[in-house]
């Protein structure tokens, strides 16, 4: 798996928030080896910055010009090589290769969804 931060970004005053992350990284990646042996896949999804409600809420915030908001969409998008948010269903194509067959070798790993913003 290599270090957290080539997984997920650390920011200011989301240590709770990065830890729980963390915490879920690591049990799926045990689980994945203890129960790999009786036929369990055991992955995780690591989506990116995706459209959903709470996110349109927060694009929201921004408009009322609070300057941390604005901050951080604009950090996001220069970070970000395909340059735009994630839709729900990219996230909901890639659940469904992951419980079909097509991923039938594919055990105790974080697929990253994020548009590149992790590679950057």
């Amino acid at each position: 798996m290599g270090s957290i931060e080539a997984v997920m970004p650390l920011k200011e005053e989301l240590a709770h928030y990065d830890i729980s992350k963390a915490g879920v990284m690591v049990l799926s990646r045990a689980l994945a080896g203890e129960y790999g042996k009786r036929g369990f896949r055991i992955n995780v999804l690591v989506p990116g910055g995706i459209w959903t409600t709470g996110t349109k809420n927060l694009a929201k915030e921004a408009l009322k010009f609070k300057l941390n908001v604005i901050k951080s969409g604009i950090e996001y998008d220069m970070r970000t090589p395909l340059g735009r948010m994630g839709k729900p269903d990219e996230i909901a194509r890639m659940a469904l290769v992951l419980a079909s067959d097509l991923s039938s070798y594919v055990n105790g790993t974080l697929v990253v969804v994020d548009g590149g913003f992790l590679s950057a």
